[in-house]
């Protein structure tokens, strides 16, 4: 997959890993579809990228925005070859709090998210895939997904979280197997602690702390090297199936 001749589709895209992919690939040549709620931010990064560049504004979770996010995306660059998922949520709740025991809505909300939300889109982009001309690999179109050191390393407090992590890992494998038939990869991508948004809220102190907790390099990943891996997941046709730890080596603990 020649990254130059892509239309790519980015949830999350307006902010963190998202984000840093979308100003990547574009600079590369893609042609950038930012798919994500933050409509100002968004906006503001795709005027800055360039005509070949657009927002879209839809909800992962919402079947009808985001197949009109997908319309849009095709009248305006004629086919989507790359769906990369970011947009997610990692909000923390224990099972039993001293409010008492966790509310089913809050663990749905997370799983609808990243898991149903990651789902939806790789549905939608698979049937717009489908109707690409192959490349000289047989090859019609990419899925890259974003799971979490969570889904295999989950603290306390991120059941919700690691719960829709694993389930996004674990459709890798099958999801890979049936796109197989149509010329399709599937890859999942499982960050460990990296320097976005969600880590930007913690206190100094704690950054710090995290940091040195990664084995090496010694502090927290850059979002530019979630991008460069994307970048080769893209251009290596060998790499299907998997679901990559891109982490430093952590191993996360109990707390």
């Amino acid at each position: 997959m020649q990254v130059k001749e892509c239309t790519v589709l980015i949830t999350g895209g307006a902010s963190g890993l998202g984000e840093a992919t979308a100003r990547s690939l574009s600079a590369l040549g893609a042609k950038v579809a930012i798919f994500d709620i933050a409509v100002e931010r968004g906006e503001k990064i795709a005027a800055q990228l360039g005509p070949n560049c657009i927002f879209v504004a839809a909800d992962v979770t919402s079947d009808e925005e985001s197949r009109t996010a997908m319309e849009k995306i095709v009248a305006a660059f004629g086919t989507i070859h790359v769906a990369i998922n970011c947009a997610g949520v990692a909000n923390p709740g224990k099972v039993l709090s001293k409010k008492g025991p966790m509310s089913l809505s809050f663990f749905n909300r997370v799983v609808q998210i990243n898991l149903v939300g990651t789902l939806n889109i790789i549905r939608l982009a698979v049937e717009q895939m489908v109707k690409n001309t192959p490349n000289g690999e047989g090859e019609k179109g990419v899925i890259i997904n974003t799971a979490s050191v969570a889904a295999f390393d989950g603290q306390i407090g991120q059941a919700a979280y690691s719960a829709s992590k694993a389930g996004v890992a674990g459709m890798t494998l099958p999801i890979a197997r049936e796109c197989a038939d149509y010329g399709i990869r599937v890859m999942t991508i499982a960050p460990g602690l990296f320097d976005t948004p969600m880590m930007a809220g913690l206190p100094e102190s704690v950054r710090v702390q995290l940091a040195q907790t990664v084995p090496f390099p010694k502090r927290l990943g850059r979002p530019a090297e979630y991008a460069a891996l994307v970048r080769h997941i893209l251009e290596n046709p060998m790499l299907n199936g998997e679901c990559i730890r891109l982490d430093g080596a952590v191993r996360m603990t109990a707390r």
